[in-house]
């Protein structure tokens, strides 16, 4: 006798929704067979970068290459039939297809030659990148205008007899009609498309380099992406909600680095009401020690300029030293008064006194500053941060960015066995995580980087009748530079120091504890635990810390288990790290890390075929190819081919209609 199955009442009203998208047997047969199939597949290629810091060129590049898998992938298609110089075209075309065509126009002498032979070549690079892919998957990767051609050309194969002359006779007739240029441009596109399946930004994109806004544009049209928000992002997404003391450190450090592009041009923030102000009280000061640092080579800085912007400098960097007193004084549980230094600072002999000691300042010129009550704003600096105010929330294009930061963003993401976050997990020095009070409430752990995340989409929505909208506001600057941010995690954030005090004793930034105990395998695996990440082969992934390769410094930590992918991808960090970033990438096969030597120029890749150098290391290896069924999105299909299981029964013994 068989055993009746039986289904309880919740289950049947489940399965009646789900039956509107497979309303009979022959529906659910069809949809189990492909995601089974699907199940089977390789996993796709992860793509993880870190610490951008608007290097938009640099960024690009390694967006176009891959970190070296589409270089892999024409290696392993032609690495026997092409000579290395032309493999190395073939990778430039594909990286630039746009303007390497106008270059391959002024000299190739038989172009309609050309533009067969190339074709057809990346023809086989395309059907490389899509072998991991259902047809389903790549067809709707596909550029409309050439969907059916290159379908075409993908599943013919120009070997087989029978087919051969239909295979030429395309790519003539493309020839033939002028939209071969168009059809490579295409092919080159999808190739970038299909050879990473997924891109994680670790954080940092903002700050120093001239292009964050130009990186975020181009995440905003990439296939899929997540981010975690670093301290520099944090920093601008304050500033976007419209943190005043956050919209006066991005001035601030935009100043320090002579960027004025992202702010102008990208978001059109109006700086003129801080220029003519600066100009005004700081007319006779030379402000030496707010001069820009101009790690831009390709850009020119008249004389008048840079007086200018040093003058800006010093006006933010003093607003913002009172606009933080603020926030200390209405929130004393952050125990942040140290950063408070103005009313120490003795006038008449040029010093200021920290911890009981006397320390000579660089510079006393502050004729903003009341000695009796050197934290109140003037009236005129009142006035310029209301404007500034203004500016920064009315930008339509920063309010679209902060929208996709909170759309694709989170503080964490645990996917694939991996955990990523862009710094840190509060600590205590004995391994365990530290509690935090949050608005009079403990928090450790995940539940902290939850709180914290929540607080963040709840600042965001600029709206202030919400209970507890204030303090989540006010909490984005703490999360810039707060001692028990997961994005800072440092005693202290020593702005003031670095600027006026010549002693670099202290300049001093202590790192929490998490720093120190991230290369101990077994603090690793309690962290990871308390993620919820599963699995024999899991790990932690971080940006934050350049990595000092020219030290001896390795971005494989507590036996493998922790990576550290931040190697510098900023020019201002290239002195320190000896090398311009890691990557890593993460296919069926296992983890590969890629060590990046500094990008020339765009222009030297497009004209001359100048890649990226780079070094790939195996960080795990394993013969047998992951497949879809073993990463976080196979879990879900293989429930979904549970429950398609379930419904195929209903219907069959009558349960279902």
């Amino acid at each position: 006798m068989h055993r009746r199955e039986t289904f309880t009442s919740e289950e049947i009203r489940y399965l009646e929704l789900l039956s509107r998208n497979f309303p009979n047997m022959a529906t659910a047969s069809t949809e189990i067979i492909n995601l089974e199939a699907i199940l089977n597949l390789p996993k796709g290629t992860e793509h993880f970068l870190s610490d951008i810091h608007g290097e938009i060129e640099a960024f690009d590049h390694v967006l176009r290459n891959a970190s070296g898998a589409v270089a892999q992938k024409v290696d392993a298609v032609f690495g026997n039939s092409l000579r290395e110089k032309e493999r190395r075209d073939l990778c430039t075309l594909i990286y630039y297809p746009k303007e390497r065509l106008e270059l391959v126009k002024r000299t190739e002498e038989n172009i309609d030659e050309w533009y067969i032979i190339t074709m057809n070549r990346l023809v086989k690079v395309c059907v490389a990148a899509a072998s991991k892919y259902t047809r389903s998957k790549v067809r709707k990767a596909l550029p409309e205008a050439f969907s059916y051609i290159i379908q075409e050309l993908m599943h013919e194969s120009e070997d087989d007899e029978d087919k051969m002359e239909y295979f030429h006779q395309i790519l003539q007739s493309i020839n033939s009609i002028g939209r071969s240029e168009a059809c490579i441009i295409a092919m080159c596109e999808l190739i970038q498309r299909l050879v990473i399946d997924k891109l994680h930004i670790v954080g940092d994109i903002y700050d120093r380099g001239l292009g964050a806004h130009l990186i975020m544009e181009k995440l905003m049209a990439y296939h899929d992406v997540d981010i975690q928000w670093g301290n520099h992002d944090v920093l601008w997404m304050g500033a976007a909600a419209g943190n005043d003391a956050c919209i006066a450190n991005v001035l601030r450090i935009s100043l320090r680095y002579a960027n004025l592009t992202t702010l102008e041009e990208g978001y059109g923030i109006n700086l003129l009401p801080l220029a003519t102000f600066a100009m005004e009280v700081y007319a006779n000061d030379p402000c030496d020690i707010f001069l820009p640092k101009l790690t831009f080579a390709d850009m020119e800085y008249s004389e008048k300029n840079i007086r200018l912007i040093s003058q800006m400098h010093k006006a933010i960097s003093i607003i913002q030293w009172k606009l933080e007193h603020a926030l200390i004084s209405r929130h004393p549980d952050w125990q942040m008064d140290d950063r408070n230094l103005l009313h120490k600072i003795d006038f008449e002999k040029g010093v200021v006194v920290i911890n009981g000691n006397e320390y000579a300042l660089k510079d006393i010129a502050f004729p903003t500053v009341d000695p009796k009550d050197p934290y109140r704003l003037t009236e005129d600096e009142q006035e310029l941060v209301a404007k500034l105010h203004h500016s920064f929330i009315d930008s339509s294009k920063l309010f679209k960015h902060l929208n996709f930061m909170l759309d694709k963003g989170s503080l964490y993401l645990v996917f694939n066995g991996n955990l990523m976050f862009h710094a840190s997990v509060p600590m205590n020095e004995d391994g365990t995580c530290k509690e935090v009070c949050l608005d009079g409430v403990n928090y450790k752990g995940k539940a902290y980087l939850d709180e914290v995340d929540r607080l963040v989409r709840m600042a965001c929505v600029r709206k202030g009748k919400i209970d507890g909208y204030e303090f989540a506001l006010d909490y984005m600057w703490y999360w810039w530079c707060g001692p028990d941010s997961p994005t800072f995690d440092k005693n202290r954030m020593a702005t003031f120091e670095r600027y006026l005090l010549a002693d670099k004793e202290t300049h001093k930034e202590i790192q929490g504890a998490y720093y120190r105990l991230r290369t101990d395998p077994a603090v690793c695996d309690r962290l990871l635990d308390e993620f919820g990440v599963e699995g024999a082969h899991r790990h932690i992934i971080n940006g934050h810390v350049p990595v000092k390769t020219l030290k001896g410094e390795s971005p494989l930590k507590a036996d493998g288990k922790m990576l550290v992918i931040d190697g510098g991808f900023s020019r201002a960090y290239h002195s320190e790290t000896g090398i311009a970033g890691y990557t890593l990438v993460f296919h069926s096969h296992g983890l590969q890390l890629v060590q990046h030597e500094p990008f020339e120029s765009r222009r030297q890749a497009i004209e001359n075929g100048v890649d990226i150098k780079s070094t790939r290391f195996l960080v795990e290896f394993d013969s047998q190819p992951m497949r879809v069924r073993d990463t976080d999105i196979g879990k879900q299909l293989r429930t979904q081919v549970e429950d398609l299981k379930r419904l195929l029964l209903a219907y069959r013994i009558g349960v279902i209609k």
